[in-house]
């Protein structure tokens, strides 16, 4: 029994270890709004870091995915919680009017990017980058816009459009779209406007472009997804992360 029973303790300990991966909630703030991200498990070690910015329904799978995968790669990793606690959206109804209240006071979505920019370097984050997904690559976009202190700026299957009302400032943030061609969301002007915007602004962009590609083509769960693009737009992701950050 005692032979059955380290066994069975050896088993159990070992596939922890073997996991070596998880999420835990944490909670942070912005002014007087309370927060919950997840942080991945590496969290008080001095690492390089990622913010992930999910998309428009708030922290979903995909996020998730993609934070144990970069924990796998080094890195430390949050994903950011942007509407805060009880605000999550119910569904896509809701997310559409919660985003577009964010996408139109840019200056309050930077602040809550920066609330989770905080929280990392609290968690032990030497450099960062952000990546993001949809309303998130949007946010991504912002980061680099706003001048917050990240080396990169991934933006997902992202928007790319800005108010032309708003000034163009230079953009020191390298930044890397990853843009699904068959976008129905990006017309040709916002995807013109905003190399023009980049240029203007005297970024290292790049943008690359990925063939029979409709707009979430990175989520296993949508109809729009492309596995093979989706493999191909992550391993994009992680070459620039690597670049920036390591």
């Amino acid at each position: 029994m005692k032979v059955f029973g380290s066994i069975i303790l050896f088993s159990l300990i070992f596939g922890s270890m073997a996991k070596g991966q998880g999420l835990k909630e944490v909670i942070y703030q912005e002014n007087n709004q309370k927060l919950a991200g997840l942080i991945s498990s590496n969290a008080g070690k001095s690492l390089p870091a990622v913010l992930i910015l999910p998309a428009w329904k708030g922290i979903d799978q995909e996020a998730k995915d993609a934070a144990l995968d970069l924990e796998k790669e080094g890195y430390l990793v949050l994903i950011a919680d942007i509407y805060g606690v009880g605000n999550t959206p119910k569904d896509n109804a809701e997310a559409g009017k919660q985003s577009s209240i964010f996408k139109k006071d840019f200056a309050t979505y930077q602040k809550r990017i920066q609330a989770g920019l905080d929280e990392l370097k609290k968690q032990g984050a030497t450099k960062i980058a952000v990546i993001g997904y949809c309303f998130g690559g949007t946010g991504a976009l912002e980061a680099a816009r706003g001048g917050l202190n990240v080396e990169g700026a991934v933006s997902i299957h992202g928007g790319l459009a800005k108010d032309p009302s708003r000034e163009v400032q230079p953009v020191k943030t390298k930044v890397l779209v990853l843009h699904p061609a068959d976008d129905a969301s990006v017309s040709k002007a916002d995807y013109d406007g905003f190399v023009k915007e980049m240029d203007d602004a005297q970024a290292d962009w790049q943008i690359i472009t990925y063939a029979n590609s409709k707009h979430t083509f990175t989520n296993p769960e949508s109809p729009d997804y492309n596995a093979i693009m989706a493999k191909r737009a992550w391993k994009h992701t992680k070459m620039f992360l690597d670049e920036v950050l390591k």
